[in-house]
């Protein structure tokens, strides 16, 4: 049975709300799933004033808790096509384990969420994959066995390289079944591959 973190970073709640939707498919393959997100960085008067949701309920992670799995599938929203500084923050901070290769060969994946349908999407979660590659992780992206991909006939997120959703400029649009959909694929191959690769 494969350990999976579904380690995240969420402004306003639609990174979260994908993660969840991650840890379910990677549990639908018989995976342990731990939830965890990375630390805020931003002030807490300035979150506040810029309405960051505060409450999560997933525990904040610390560094070493990312040689305890078998499978780590990372989320961030974009900020201006690359992660954001609190996932950056916090990755930066694992040059540790980086130098034991204590995440050599453990599998993971990227996930993330833009404003806009061309707002950054494929470059951010080519961000994450380089962080996941640099630490020696074999990346599992969103193959196109989730046909929901595939689609014009809506707004929708996703791309071989990860799960993703629209989030609108002011916030407004939350993910859609279909993107979540897509999360819960990305969740149930990764725990898949990690199975088949630590089994």
């Amino acid at each position: 049975m494969a350990k999976v973190l579904v380690l995240y970073y969420s402004t306003y709640g639609h990174i979260e709300t994908l993660a969840a939707a991650v840890a379910e498919g990677a549990r639908s393959a018989g995976a342990t799933v731990d939830i965890k997100r990375v630390p805020e960085t931003v002030p807490a008067e300035i979150a506040e004033a810029a309405h960051f949701k505060l409450e999560q309920a997933a525990p904040v992670a610390v560094i070493g808790d990312l040689e305890n799995y078998d499978a780590i599938i990372i989320g961030t929203p974009t900020r201006f096509g690359r992660i954001s500084s609190q996932l950056a923050s916090f990755l930066d901070q694992a040059g540790g384990l980086w130098a034991r290769g204590a995440l050599n060969g453990k599998v993971g994946g990227a996930f993330t969420s833009t404003a806009t349908q061309h707002g950054g999407q494929e470059a951010t979660l080519f961000s994450i994959i380089t962080n996941l590659l640099h630490f020696g992780l074999v990346v599992v992206g969103l193959d196109y066995g989730f046909q929901g991909q595939m689609g014009v006939d809506e707004v929708v997120g996703g791309s071989p390289y990860g799960a993703t959703t629209v989030a609108s400029a002011d916030g407004s649009r939350k993910p859609s079944e279909r993107e979540l959909d897509g999360a819960r694929y990305q969740g149930r191959r990764v725990a898949e591959v990690a199975a088949k690769l630590h089994g």
